[in-house]
């Protein structure tokens, strides 16, 4: 078999890589504080498009990078934006959870008549202040943070939202959009989203981006 002519060099498909991202993303209308990650965003995804819908409260980036400088924990709504998170590039050692496999919460999620992802978000409350929250998954786990914020929890220092799919998805991603006075928010409207851009937007805040 003939071998397939493509580029080895793990280096230069890095730097080619963002190098397109940069040339084919539209980043003039987000903050300059927003452009690294939101670069790292496309990377994961491959879709330069989604800058133009991508929105934000306060100052997601800044914010983010001082939780993380500060060692809070990453909070995570599964274990594939947990597993996406590049531990050794953390500024101070955070804890990265998801609370997902942790005995007792199928129950609780049965009684509550939730997904285990939004029942989940309750056992985040004792750790909740100050840190970092990475939705890529669940719109039902980022309903349930916006009702515990409502109810007075305390607030994390960013949300970074980005569940995925065709039910809940479009809408969680609104209505935390649409709350007054809530902590920094990035997210991406509409049905796309995902653990790899989640994950993306933390490894982009702990490398300063």
């Amino acid at each position: 078999m003939t071998p397939f002519d493509y580029l080895r060099d793990p280096d230069e498909i890095y730097r080619r890589s963002f190098a397109i991202v940069r040339a084919e993303t539209d980043l003039a209308r987000l903050p300059e504080s927003l452009h690294e990650v939101v670069v790292r965003i496309v990377h994961a995804c491959g879709m330069p498009d989604v800058a133009a819908d991508l929105d934000w409260g306060g100052d997601p980036a800044g914010t983010g990078r001082r939780a993380l400088a500060d060692g809070r924990p990453v909070l995570t709504d599964s274990r594939m934006v947990a597993d996406g998170v590049i531990r050794e590039r953390l500024p101070a050692g955070n804890r990265v959870r998801c609370f997902l496999g942790e005995p007792g919460l199928a129950a609780e999620a049965r009684r509550g008549a939730t997904t285990r992802s939004a029942a989940a978000v309750d056992r985040w409350l004792p750790v909740l202040d100050g840190a970092v929250v990475a939705v890529g998954n669940a719109p039902t786990a980022l309903f349930r943070l916006l009702e515990r914020l409502g109810e007075g929890a305390p607030q994390p220092a960013v949300i970074l939202a980005f569940p995925v799919g065709f039910v809940g998805a479009a809408e969680s991603k609104r209505a935390l959009a649409d709350t007054a006075d809530g902590p920094p928010f990035l997210t991406l409207h509409g049905r796309r989203g995902g653990s790899a851009i989640a994950a993306a937007a933390v490894n982009a805040l702990a490398d300063g981006g």
